[in-house]
């Protein structure tokens, strides 16, 4: 794990997505955060450890998802799969497919596997799994607030995790898209979906893939934007949560009224002409019920230095 120093840091961006506004002071204490994200080869040892069943591995039930066909309700995942055909309008059905049997274990599907990619970040975690392997290993999902602080590596207000360049000099800093998003993916950072952890140079902080691979949970619930910053530096936030579920529920599917909590980080999906959010002031609601190929997690612990 690594050392995040505590402090006061401008949370958020002006210039991006909405809901990354508005730029606002906050106070965050001192933390420790696991390097890298938490890999197969680790989550593996959870299992083996546990017996534990990941959300994906398991049939929904029918009385949480009323109306939904029974075909619909056998475990399964989301799997990024490039489309074949022209794309139409932005339907991301067309790319994001649900797979029977593609879980943390087979990640594309049910003949696949992690046999070769044991250092690459676990993937198709629900929230509950990653609280639960937290749980086990004796730490804790940082918060949205811990978790910007400590991807901007000491660099306040940069656009990036290293700085205001996307590619320094001509180098990638992070596995994401280059090309076309979802159709031309030119390779140019060297993988085409999940990389080894610590591939990328770390941040000032000694962190290692903040941003691209995989996106992360943090434990706040959603908000569509930030709270408006303290009007006195006497009320700048310490250590700051949302804790609010019900605003959390996308209105367009109230009658499942499933919470969405915030990932950070963005993934190797995220493209110039789509979702740009390699950024660390970026955001992105998700169903704590939802796993797909490209989210992931890591954990903290909060004592003292």
């Amino acid at each position: 794990m690594a050392w995040v120093p505590g402090g006061t840091f401008m949370m958020g961006s002006n210039d991006h997505y909405p809901e990354e506004a508005p730029v606002h002071p906050v106070e965050v204490d001192g933390f420790w955060m696991d390097d890298a994200p938490v890999t197969n080869r680790q989550f593996l040892e959870f299992v083996n450890a546990t017996g534990y069943v990941t959300f994906a591995e398991k049939r929904l039930i029918a009385k949480d998802y009323p109306g939904a066909p029974p075909g619909n309700l056998r475990a399964g995942s989301l799997v990024f799969t490039p489309p074949t055909k022209p794309i139409v309008g932005v339907d991301i059905t067309q790319w994001w497919v649900f797979t029977y049997g593609a879980n943390w274990r087979r990640p594309l599907g049910r003949k696949s596997s992690i046999g070769n990619i044991l250092d690459h970040p676990v993937v198709h975690v629900a929230f509950c799994d990653a609280e639960a392997y937290a749980a086990w290993a004796g730490k804790e999902l940082p918060s949205e607030a811990e978790w910007e602080l400590a991807a901007r590596g000491g660099l306040d207000q940069a656009e990036f995790a290293w700085g205001d360049e996307l590619v320094p000099g001509g180098r990638h800093m992070a596995n994401i898209w280059q090309g076309s998003f979802p159709v031309v993916n030119l390779l140019e950072d060297g993988y085409e979906r999940t990389s080894p952890i610590r591939s990328f140079p770390p941040n000032g902080f000694g962190l290692y893939d903040m941003i691209g691979n995989t996106w992360e949970w943090t434990t706040d619930f959603w908000t569509t934007q930030h709270p408006q910053a303290a009007a006195k530096a006497c009320c700048i936030p310490l250590n700051p949560r949302n804790t609010d579920i019900e605003a959390s529920i996308d209105p367009a599917q109230a009658d499942l009224a499933i919470p969405r909590r915030v990932l950070k980080g963005g993934s190797h999906l995220c493209a110039l002409n789509y979702c740009r959010r390699y950024r660390p002031a970026a955001r992105h609601a998700q169903e704590i019920d939802t796993t797909t190929n490209h989210v992931g997690f890591r954990c903290v612990v909060r004592t003292r230095a």
